[in-house]
């Protein structure tokens, strides 16, 4: 049984992120740290039912492009779906990593984790 994770990407993710002193962060890399089977996904109807104009909402998993969105926010996730990502352009907001979002925002003040 494999007991570590291949995605480089995701590992040096996870490392960067458990550096950081801001406990917002560290449980960012828990959540991912999680095994495969207890990923988070989260649908553009949750993003759009949870979270207010001009939020910023981070997403410790994927992004998938079931339901609509209608408000105006930057998503932070490690992945997107290709139709997601366009829809939340559509809308006006941004899709962005979980990297360049720590890097502009070190604090994570004014970040919902949404799961």
């Amino acid at each position: 049984m494999k007991k570590t994770k291949d995605n480089q990407v995701l590992l040096s993710l996870i490392e960067g992120l458990m550096k950081s002193e801001k406990p917002i962060w560290r449980k960012v890399a828990y959540e991912l740290s999680r095994p495969r089977r207890q990923k988070v996904e989260v649908n553009l109807s949750k993003l759009d039912a949870f979270a207010s104009d001009d939020s910023t909402i981070l997403v410790p998993g994927k992004v998938l492009a079931a339901g609509a969105i209608s408000k105006k926010m930057t998503v932070a996730a490690f992945s997107f779906s290709g139709k997601a990502r366009l829809l939340i352009s559509a809308a006006g907001g941004k899709a962005v990593t979980i990297d360049s979002l720590q890097k502009a925002n070190p604090d994570g003040r004014g970040v919902m984790i949404l799961k």
